[in-house]
């Protein structure tokens, strides 16, 4: 069972996903965050997108798969692991950093893997590709 378990968004536009980079943090994560007691998956979603990227609208969002890797901040003395429940949808809105977010990117193909969490680069993008659910 994973130690922190997250509800996220794959959102996609011209071929490029919007990630964020929290204060904390150094890699970018997918928007998104963790469930509130008695909070359903889709609540936490909408939550979270209204407290990280402002005044945006979700649309039509559906259940993409539920990944568990390594955390973003795990390291060898401390190692943690992630279970991140994600959605697809489109946004309707600008999104602005808010909140904990320090920078919005919207990252695609040829940009550097190396700044993605492990959740992403090692499991969730590969897997989105092989689906063919990411336009690279």
């Amino acid at each position: 069972m994973a130690d922190i378990k997250k509800v996220g968004l794959l959102t996609v536009q011209e071929d490029r996903v919007l990630l964020c980079r929290s204060r904390e943090r150094q890699l970018l994560i997918l928007p998104g965050g963790k469930r509130e007691a008695g909070e359903a998956s889709l609540e936490t979603l909408l939550r979270e997108l209204r407290e990280e990227l402002g005044a945006v609208e979700l649309l039509r969002s559906e259940v993409l798969g539920t990944y568990e890797a390594l955390a973003a901040g795990s390291t060898p003395e401390n190692p943690s692991t992630v279970e991140i429940e994600l959605f697809g949808g489109e946004l309707r809105g600008t999104p602005e950093a808010s909140a904990e977010i320090e920078e919005l990117v919207w990252f695609g193909r040829d940009d550097d893997w190396g700044r993605l969490a492990p959740s992403l680069s090692r499991l969730i993008f590969p897997d989105l590709q092989a689906r063919g659910l990411l336009p690279w």
